[in-house]
């Protein structure tokens, strides 16, 4: 998959699972199970170089 392809892939998995994760309580297990994925798109996307000033709506 090309670059180009994956980072999109990744900045909409990102946006999904930050709406997920507002529909549930915080301490869920839902939740903290979401928020690994979450930390892990995070740290993806900001490695790549992803300004996610806009993009992050949970801010943790």
């Amino acid at each position: 998959m090309p670059d180009k392809e994956m980072l999109q892939k990744n900045v909409e998995e990102f946006t999904r699972i930050q709406q997920y994760m507002m529909l549930v309580e915080k301490d869920s297990s839902a939740y903290k199970t979401m928020k690994i994925r979450y930390v892990e798109l995070k740290v993806i996307l900001n490695s790549s170089g992803v300004n996610l000033t806009e993009l992050d709506m949970i801010k943790e």
